[in-house]
């Protein structure tokens, strides 16, 4: 078998509300899903979601391979543009084709992805967590009301701006899941917004009020010395790693014992994922899987021994797609369909339809201005750095 070819489709994923972060918001709620079908010379394709615009640069370094050779596959892509550099779109065209290849790889095999990687159980643990931080807070509880519904007893909230809201905010959310446990798992993201010393207030206000699981990405992705004064300080765990293009990019995490909870963005692709949970486990460390449209990444989250919890965005998937899953019981349950499960509606989506991009000026990816004065304004004079004799 030889891969021969690939085609883009496009889908429309109406989340129903308006989603963002600290960064920018999507009133609309509507986002446009790429769909790669990588084609072979047998008539098997393999089909993945996610962002691959650069496909044509790598395109080459697989075109008449056999697409079981994934792993190696993965790391000539990454050679293919070793002297240009593989990170960003690049990284993300590569995370796409492996998981297409992979989807390939087990559709010969006529299993589930799941299977295939060794997998006793298709079941995968999961937290709610809903891009949620332009709702408003009755919003916000109905939202996470229909997750409650499914099971979930843990939960994610965006927020970083205004430290006394996020509480209300979390405080609130916290309430709904008491349904399903008396001590849900709350975890907060607040997306790279803050210096150390201003993470370390802001998660100190928050742990006075509540028992906090996590905080992500407190700081900057490359500040390894700034998650480590905040893993110092706090009593929560610290999460990191999503927006890490590239297993070497760990390394500074590990040294400086910055993290407690690897993350891996499940647009990164299968093979990403694996090699970073095998990091984490040489160091002790759980790993959890960053949610994406369909979920591709839990087939591997079910195969391996060191994870913790998987991000579930949202409870519908993008127009004109099918996948075979259920989101029920706190988690997901895979279905027995070979591969990844996805199929495609080609007339559906090749319909007219209006576009969807976070790719506007305004986020999410600009970072708010006086963010840190605001954090300042609304802590108080008590919310002091605590040193890590005060912590011992």
């Amino acid at each position: 078998m030889k891969i021969t070819g690939w085609r883009t489709l496009k889908a429309l994923h109406n989340w129903g509300r308006p989603i963002g972060d600290i960064n920018g918001s999507l009133i609309s709620g509507v986002t446009e899903i790429p769909f790669l079908v990588l084609e072979t010379d047998e008539g098997i394709c393999g089909i993945a979601p996610g962002g691959h615009a650069d496909i044509e640069r790598i395109f080459p370094a697989i075109e008449g391979e056999d697409p079981r050779a994934v792993t190696a596959l993965y790391d000539r892509m990454l050679s293919w543009v070793f002297k240009s550099g593989h990170a960003g779109s690049v990284f993300g065209a590569i995370g796409v084709v492996d998981m297409a290849l992979w989807d390939l790889k087990a559709k010969i095999a006529n299993e589930p992805l799941w299977r295939h990687l060794g997998a006793r159980q298709a079941f995968v643990p999961g937290y709610a967590s809903g891009l949620d931080y332009p709702l408003s807070l009755d919003e916000l509880v109905a939202l996470h009301q229909r997750f409650a519904e499914r099971g979930f007893t843990a939960f994610k909230l965006k927020g970083g701006l205004d430290v006394e809201q996020d509480l209300e905010r979390l405080l609130a959310v916290r309430d709904v899941y008491r349904r399903n446990t008396a001590a849900p798992s709350v975890m907060i993201d607040v997306n790279e917004s803050m210096s150390a010393k201003q993470a370390v207030r802001y998660v100190s206000r928050l742990e006075r009020a509540l028992d906090l699981s996590w905080i992500e990405e407190p700081v900057r992705r490359w500040d390894a010395a700034g998650h480590a004064a905040v893993r110092q300080q706090v009593h929560c765990a610290v999460a990191t790693g999503e927006n890490l293009t590239g297993i070497e990019q760990f390394e500074p995490l590990i040294r400086e014992r910055a993290v407690d909870v690897l993350q891996a963005g499940m647009c990164w692709g299968i093979t990403h994922f694996l090699r970073v949970a095998n990091l984490a486990q040489a160091f002790s460390l759980p790993v959890s899987p960053v949610g994406y449209n369909t979920n591709p990444v839990a087939h591997a989250a079910a195969a391996i021994a060191n994870h913790l919890s998987c991000e579930v965005q949202d409870l519908t998937f993008p127009t004109g797609v099918s996948v075979d899953q259920r989101i029920e019981n706190g988690g997901i349950v895979l279905g027995n369909a070979p591969g990844l499960g996805i199929s495609l509606d080609e007339a559906a989506l090749a319909k007219p339809h209006a576009e969807g991009s976070w790719t506007v000026a305004q986020g999410p990816h600009v970072r708010p201005e006086r963010a840190g004065l605001r954090l300042s304004l609304r802590t108080t004079e008590n919310d002091t750095l605590r040193s890590g004799a005060d912590k011992k």
